[in-house]
């Protein structure tokens, strides 16, 4: 049965997005400091935050593979940019709004019975479900979270590496990044090209849409990888 393997890249709203009073809420821990220097300095780790939170941040890249054939697309944010004339594996879609890009995917999505990402079930997904809600794009798949403890329809392979976090945060099982576990199976990392996610918000406001689009790809590359490593080595443990 088909399987869609896919991550997403976001970027934070302007703090103009927001009126007064959400801008207070946001940044009121900041402002609390007296000291110039420490306020400035968490006033500018909430800006990075920003980027993490779907009420906050937007989606600006989805990059999708077909397990099975290694085909498929990235649909990113660009402005006068035309997407590739050619047949190829993987086709680069620019879209011109967010809602746009989100609505392409489910179209995609809906055609896929099960889904492996690498912390989808914690990110990705609850993510693109919220900006889904937000912008009133209709949602093709509702469950993607469903029961934690299952590999179907969703394998979240932060999951099954860590089997469900079985050792907590310091033990066998610790949880790592994806490049960490890209370097220690050999796998080719997708922060190998010197991109990685912080860069996003600096590459849309260089208007380097392409490069953004690269890496999001290079990290559904990697992850297809990784998930077929598990699927050969560590499937089916309990």
């Amino acid at each position: 049965m088909a399987r869609l393997i896919f991550d997403i890249e976001t970027s934070a709203l302007p703090p103009e997005h927001f009126d007064d009073v959400q801008r207070e809420y946001l940044f009121r821990e900041a402002d609390k400091l007296a000291d110039n220097t420490a306020r400035e300095a968490r006033r500018a780790d909430i800006l990075q935050q920003l980027n993490l939170w779907p009420f906050t941040a937007q989606v600006v890249c989805v990059a999708m593979l077909n397990a099975e054939t290694a085909r498929g697309q990235v649909l990113f944010l660009a402005e006068d940019f035309e997407g590739d004339a050619e047949a190829a594996p993987v086709k680069f879609l620019p879209c011109a709004e967010e809602a746009e890009l989100i609505g392409n995917f489910w179209d995609v999505a809906r055609k896929y019975e099960h889904i492996a990402t690498f912390n989808g079930r914690g990110f990705d997904v609850p993510f693109i479900y919220l900006r889904s809600a937000i912008l009133n794009v209709p949602i093709t798949r509702k469950d993607w979270l469903g029961y934690r403890f299952q590999t179907e329809p969703h394998c979240d392979l932060a999951e099954q590496f860590t089997f469900y976090g079985v050792s907590g945060r310091e033990g066998a099982a610790r949880r790592f990044n994806l490049d960490f576990y890209c370097k220690a199976f050999g796998i080719e990392s997708p922060k190998s090209h010197g991109v990685t996610g912080m860069d996003v918000n600096r590459l849309l406001a260089e208007k380097r849409y392409r490069n953004i689009a690269e890496y999001c790809l290079r990290d559904v590359e990697a992850t297809l990888r990784l998930f077929n490593l598990w699927k050969e080595r560590l499937a089916g443990i309990k």
